[in-house]
């Protein structure tokens, strides 16, 4: 039994909700009461609170706008037995990474897949170990015997890497999803275009993951 300085004895959701922090970039109240199936908002705000006062995760409002973000705590990480590392949150990629989050929820929801059977980006590289850093999805799954893929793409920075991720993905993985803007967005239309090429591609827009981020 663990025990915070302020009295709090860390049960085992409280463990889930340092881990699930430490594996998605992005965190959001309202993603981890979806993550460790708190019953709902208020009760999942209340313990992260306490989690908060006893220093074992914080909660920064870093763009304006958007809700706190959590993190974990160097003792958070040593109470979970996680790498301890400082993560610097990108202030460009903060809404793209709110949106992995959702899509993860909305996969869950729809497509009735377990958070514990995603494997998200931050956990692919640390398996990837040192060395050269290689692309590496926003999570992935097994379904049904397939291995699937799945990347939120709402900005399109270069092309060229554009193709060659997609390319990569089709070597690696029956089915790749990319989470898009909307059907008519270029990035939209050159999955289209590849999909001729490797005709694994499912494309979903992100209003429609937005509906079930709730």
């Amino acid at each position: 039994m663990v025990v915070s300085e302020m009295g709090l004895v860390l049960v085992d959701r409280d463990k889930k909700i340092i881990r699930e922090i430490d594996r998605w970039r992005v965190v959001q109240g309202r993603h981890i009461m979806a993550l460790t199936s708190f019953a709902g908002q208020r009760a999942c705000d209340r313990r992260l609170r306490k989690l908060v006062s006893a220093k074992y995760i914080k909660r920064d409002r870093i763009l304006y706008g958007v809700a706190g973000i959590y993190s974990n705590t160097l003792l958070g990480a040593k109470v979970g037995g996680l790498p301890i590392a400082v993560r610097k949150v990108r202030l460009e990629q903060i809404i793209h990474d709110i949106a992995v989050l959702d899509t993860a929820i909305y996969f869950h929801k729809v497509h009735g897949v377990a958070f514990e059977n995603m494997k998200t980006e931050i956990e692919l590289h640390r398996l990837d170990g040192f060395g050269i850093r290689k692309h590496r999805p926003d999570f992935v799954f097994d379904k049904n015997g397939k291995s699937i893929c799945v990347e939120v793409e709402l900005t399109l920075k270069s092309k060229d890497r554009f193709v060659q991720n997609i390319y990569d993905n089709f070597m690696k993985y029956d089915t790749q999803f990319w989470v898009v803007p909307d059907r008519n967005s270029r990035i939209a239309v050159i999955l289209a275009q590849q999909n001729e090429i490797y005709p694994n591609i499912e494309i979903i827009e992100i209003s429609e993951v937005e509906k079930w981020k709730n």
